[in-house]
């Protein structure tokens, strides 16, 4: 029989039931249902309850959302057990047991499914609570949240319809605060919510305990598919068929008085990866109080609340002894999990209940300082430290900041929920931000508080603003997760959505105005204030030099200008693996002469034009040489058909004439002759190195001649030439000869040798398949995986993304193939190429030159695969650097699991 359903509870876990492997189990349970069976075996106060695995909502999908027949049975049987534990009975008039229904997942998606709290409520049972609590208000209070709960997660009733029904409440009494309202107030928001309920849906509120917990438990498996549930996983690459868990737990209440609270905290701080206790709490409140943000959180601990400027008491203060309890458990639950934890947790009447473990979420400046001081602690190794860090979070580390010399109008300041700087044209609501986002404009997102519909929104911009909610409310969890910067709590801000702007103390900002935030200060701005390039140093310095000594696979970068050269070169870039010449034509100087060559009637009129352009390619290449110094320099030869250079308007078509001494109609007519259909399988790369032999010399004689320049000053330079687009082993070896001829008259006229590779871009799929034949000349092979992408899929880069959502969306795709390399398709190409190329040429040099090559995913690939190197953007290099070191120690470690199974 399968078991579909795990207890749990001081008492009792279902260790005996579950996988060994503790990835089984949290594959099984979800991370939450896992973190709640290993605090039971860790002896931790948990209330009791059950989880129901993921493979039930496996099944649901699978069977038209239908339920296994013996889920139902086992369901009832765990609820005994709750019952039992708890000394109370499920829908008993009397003494009622009310339990939580919260989603589950293997891999944290914070704010994205669905959770029902205080369920087992009816117009019988809450008076049985009122009764066994002696608290009406609590009763009453308690009930309105389920209903207002139950009424949006299961019934679809909009929240802000039971929101107004306190507010217009508050309004008729002259309150300002929830915790003001009586009894007898929560009474009435309770009859006003059940009419609302009658009146949407045509029939009363739910009043059988068993029909709720199946609509729940029903309403967190259908979460799974919900849109916000869809977008955060797309953005966190989880798969769909993963599938959610359902955890059933008796609830403990916060709520019941002043001495009852509920929490959540980090074992360290999150923004900063400090070592001290982190958190918030509210007191006489629920768990979703803290994280929506409809009350201002108090700090945990008197340091926090010094911090952060706080007049609230802290726990620390006014609940000493719990304080105590919490922070041993803190302490015990980071030694055991040896990584930082997000815990939630209940007070009721002075008693501890934990409800949550898992892996914190952090920023990359946190990641990486827990990780390094860890290791420090002798908690984990450099091989785990390096493990931990996601190569995609470096990102947030390596853009620019605010420049403290810099005049800032500071309008507003809330909490530093997520740090960095961002600045953007304010849009007051997520579609707006994601709308605006996509037609190259930075936006800000600014909101009373996020929710998380917002998800896509929060994506789509730089920064977000919130004037409510605390250092653990949606907002900024989720804004340190995507390395966005974040304000949060910026209470003196108030939005007004109809009107499209916020006001604070005077000042007006409305909708396209500009404001800069800065999440590390908390501080919103007016205007864009100007930035600094970040510096390396410390901890990221540390564990980029640990990852360094681990990886097999050198790391270059794409790079032409010296601007990009020096970045990549500041993060660890060992050479150049793509400068695409073409890009240095584009000059308002040297387009001119480039035109002038592409008009020319002939050979001599092209060499004309191109005796011009020598000397400046030659300013470039020694430029790049010298930022190098000796590093490996790969140059690939013009590639691009040449209509890209022609100019579109008259104007620029005259100067065109002018300078080539022609009339303005010649130019057109070449324009016209020049045009391609399909310009990408057009006249360019090798072909017009074939065609217009004179090309490629210009550029060969001008890499030579540059490296012969430097060489006499005593420096060492390596260039590598690249030859694109090669299809046949004919095309490289008539330009291969044609550069060694160059090099020869350079060398002979200098009477200086010089060390040069010749090699070719595989970048269609007859040169990969012709690999073992093209190596017989090529010394070394680059994959250009952003054609060779193009051309085994049929697609075009620029216009797949009109369809490419489509494909994602209907699982054809899980990924799109211009972000993530396929390793399918395009890899098997990749792995032929290298197999027969190396069978020919030992020695032959690899690497990947694609956008790919900043790819984490792609770059494991590429190590697997046996490549030397992989070329990213000057930006995406450290992030290489450690997927690379990743690649490496898995492999280590695959090796050894072979050698203990043999």
């Amino acid at each position: 029989m399968t078991i579909w359903v795990h207890a749990f509870g001081s008492d009792k876990a279902d260790a005996s039931a579950l996988p060994a492997s503790k990835t089984d189990v949290r594959n099984l349970l979800g991370g939450k249902g896992a973190g709640l069976a290993e605090m039971c075996s860790l002896g931790l106060p948990v209330p009791p309850g059950f989880t129901v695995t993921t493979e039930v909502c496996t099944y649901y999908y699978a069977n038209k959302n239908s339920y296994p027949a013996d889920l139902k049975p086992q369901t009832n049987a765990a609820l005994a057990h709750i019952e039992n534990a708890v000394g109370a009975k499920f829908g008993d008039a009397k003494n009622p047991l009310l339990v939580s229904v919260r989603s589950g997942a293997r891999a944290s998606m914070p704010g994205m499914m669905d959770t029902v709290l205080n369920l087992g409520l009816n117009s019988h049972t809450v008076e049985g609570l009122k009764q066994r609590s002696g608290d009406a208000r609590f009763a009453y209070d308690s009930y309105r949240r389920f209903i207002q709960m139950y009424s949006n997660v299961v019934l679809d009733i909009p929240h802000h319809k039971f929101e107004e029904i306190i507010d217009d409440i508050k309004r008729a009494k002259g309150f300002t605060r929830d915790t003001d309202l009586d009894a007898e107030d929560w009474k009435e928001v309770v009859d006003a919510s059940l009419e609302i309920v009658q009146k949407t849906l045509k029939k009363p509120f739910p009043q059988d305990v068993h029909e709720q917990l199946w609509g729940a438990v029903g309403a967190v498996f259908g979460s799974w598919m919900n849109q916000r549930a869809i977008t955060y996983r797309k953005l966190n690459d989880i798969p769909q068929d993963w599938g959610t868990a359902v955890n059933v737990q008796a609830m403990v209440f916060g709520n019941m008085g002043q001495d009852c609270c509920t929490g959540v905290a980090f074992t360290r701080n999150p923004s900063t990866g400090e070592n001290a206790f982190y958190g918030e709490f509210l007191v006489n409140a629920q768990g979703e109080d803290v994280v929506a943000g409809i009350r201002t959180p108090q700090h945990l601990t008197v340091k926090g609340k010094k911090d952060n400027h706080s007049n609230l008491p802290a726990m620390e203060e006014i609940m000493p002894d719990v304080f105590r309890q919490l922070n041993d458990v803190r302490l015990k639950l980071e030694k055991h999990y040896r990584d930082m934890q997000d815990i939630e947790f209940t007070v009721q009447q002075n008693k501890l209940y934990m409800l949550q473990t898992r892996t914190g979420k952090r920023t990359a400046a946190a990641a990486l300082k827990i990780a390094v001081d860890m290791v420090a602690e002798g908690v984990i190794t450099k091989q785990d430290a390096i493990k931990r860090i996601e190569p995609s979070s470096l990102d947030q580390l390596l853009h620019p900041t605010l420049d403290p010399k810099a005049k800032r109008q500071v309008i507003a300041k809330g909490l530093p929920a997520s740090p960095g700087a961002a600045c953007g044209k304010v849009v007051f609501n997520a579609d707006d931000a994601e709308n605006t986002a996509a037609t190259g404009q930075k936006v800000i997102l600014c909101r009373v508080e996020t929710s998380p519909e917002d998800i896509h929104g929060m994506h789509a911009a730089q920064g977000i603003v919130t004037s409510r909610g605390g250092m653990t409310s949606h907002a900024a969890v989720v804004a340190r997760g995507m390395g966005r910067s974040c304000v949060a709590g910026a209470g003196d801000i108030h939005m007004d959505y109809a009107k499209q702007q916020m006001t604070v103390r005077g000042t007006t900002v409305k909708a396209g105005d500009m404001i800069t935030i800065d999440g590390s200060t908390g501080e919103v701005m007016l205007g864009e204030v100007p930035t600094i390039q970040p510096e390396l140093s410390g901890d990221f310095a540390t564990l980029m030099g640990w990852a360094d000594g681990m990886r097999r696979m050198r790391v270059r970068t794409n790079a032409e200008t010296p601007l990009d050269a020096r970045v990549a070169c500041k993060f660890g870039a060992e050479g150049i693996g793509l400068c695409r010449t073409e890009h240095m034509f584009f000059d308002a100087q040297r387009i001119i002469a480039m035109r002038e060559m592409i008009v020319a009637d002939d050979e001599k009129g092209r060499r004309a034009a191109l005796g011009k352009l020598e000397p400046m390619q030659k300013k470039d290449f020694i430029e790049l040489f010298s930022i190098m110094e000796g590093l490996p320099v790969t140059i690939r030869l013009l590639d691009p058909p040449l209509h890209e250079f022609l100019p579109h308007t008259e104007a620029e078509m005259q100067d065109v004439a002018k300078a080539a001494g022609t009339d303005i109609q010649k130019v057109k007519k070449r324009a016209q002759q020049l045009h391609e259909s399909n310009p990408m399988l057009g006249h360019r790369g090798c072909r017009l190195g074939i065609t217009f032999p004179e090309i490629y010399e210009m550029q060969a004689r001008a890499i030579f001649t540059a490296a012969v320049e430097l060489q006499k000053q005593g420096k060492n330079v390596v260039p590598e030439i690249m030859i694109p687009l090669i299809a046949t082993k004919k095309e490289f070896d008539i330009l291969k000869a044609l550069i060694d001829r160059v090099a020869g008259e350079v060398m002979k006229q200098s009477g200086a040798p010089i060390k040069y590779l010749v090699g070719t871009m595989i970048e269609l799929p007859r040169a990969a398949l012709q690999a073992g034949i093209i190596a017989e000349t090529a010394e070394f092979f680059s994959f250009g995986t952003n054609d060779l992408t193009q051309t085994t899929f049929g697609l075009s880069r620029d216009d797949a993304g009109n369809f490419m959502p489509d494909y994602l969306r209907a699982n054809i795709l899980e990924q799109d193939p211009f972000v993530t390399l396929d390793q399918d398709g395009v890899g098997e190409l990749i792995q032929i190429a290298t197999e027969r190329g190396r069978k020919t040429r030992e020695d032959l040099k690899l690497g990947i030159c694609g956008e790919h090559g900043g790819d984490p995913s792609s770059v494991k690939f590429c190590h697997r695969t046996g490549l030397d190197y992989v070329s990213c953007s000057p930006y995406r290099v450290p992030i290489a650097r450690l997927a690379a070191a990743q690649a490496a120690i898995e492999d280590e470690k695959d090796v050894q699991a072979r050698k203990n199974a043999a």
